[in-house]
């Protein structure tokens, strides 16, 4: 819930590639956005005496092709149809939230939440949706009215914590680099070659990570690979013609959550 200091001392525009910028630097992907479709930005009002030009952004982008967690939000609804087909579809369908931030100074004061829950009606489209991993510690897409899903865990994933399981590093212990990779140094001979040959074999897929020795960094690297589960968001807009259209099937009945 916004915090009643700043009510009515704030409001939302539309934004331009420049408030993007202007806050970029405090997201920690600080990269370029590529095509957008929809940018808002929170400034305050002309009489508040906030001393800032900008306090918050959202950018909206066309979504990627091919999300799984997608399928299961919306029933598979885009599944089964040719790629130009569903692809038109879906640009025509859905939005994504491909970057949110708050201005240092104004965060803990539920804004992020305040973003997202007022400007997915003004895209105007059907579906919005958002990801990352972030939501886990910091749940606003939640909080903003969207549904969450969370990714099932890799099967690379399940074999490496049953590794370190097998040589008596529990689950537990996963969250502390230093203690497991302490651990990893006082196995015996067979114990530590056999989770050497596994965190070999979880880290081909990861390039030159592959090639790590050793060391307190690949530990650190694996183990957020381990706990690092994107949470996709989804929200339908009860507005739509698309939601209307298929109502009589119980569409939204079909895409609510199964958690």
């Amino acid at each position: 819930m916004l915090k009643c200091s700043l009510a009515g001392k704030i409001k939302i525009t539309e934004g331009t590639f420049s408030d993007y910028k202007e806050l970029s630097k405090y997201h920690y992907r600080n990269e370029r956005i590529g095509p957008f479709s929809n940018i808002f930005a929170l400034k305050p009002q002309e009489t508040s005496c906030l001393d800032v030009s900008i306090i918050g952004v959202i950018v909206y982008s066309m979504p990627n092709p091919c999300l799984e967690l997608r399928n299961i939000a919306t029933g598979n609804f885009f599944v089964g149809l040719d790629r130009k087909t569903q692809i038109s579809l879906l640009n025509k369908t859905v939005r994504r939230i491909s970057r949110i931030i708050i201005e240092p100074r104004f965060r803990g004061l539920g804004l992020a939440s305040h973003l997202v829950r007022k400007t997915m009606p003004l895209v105007n489209v059907p579906i919005i949706e958002a990801s990352g991993v972030m939501g886990v510690a910091n749940p606003f897409f939640e909080k903003a009215g969207m549904a969450a899903y969370k990714a099932s865990p890799k099967t690379s994933c399940i074999r490496m914590i049953e590794a370190f399981e097998a040589v008596g590093i529990v689950d537990s212990m996963l969250i502390n680099p230093m203690e497991v990779h302490s651990d990893i140094e006082s196995l015996d001979t067979q114990r530590r070659h056999f989770i050497e040959n596994e965190f070999r074999i979880f880290l081909k897929s990861f390039g030159n990570k592959r090639y790590c020795s050793h060391s307190l960094e690949r530990t650190q690297f694996v183990l957020t690979r381990l706990t690092e589960r994107p949470i996709y968001y989804i929200w339908f807009n009860s507005n739509s013609g698309l939601v209307a259209r298929y109502s009589k099937d119980n569409m939204q009945d079909r895409l609510q959550p199964m958690l």
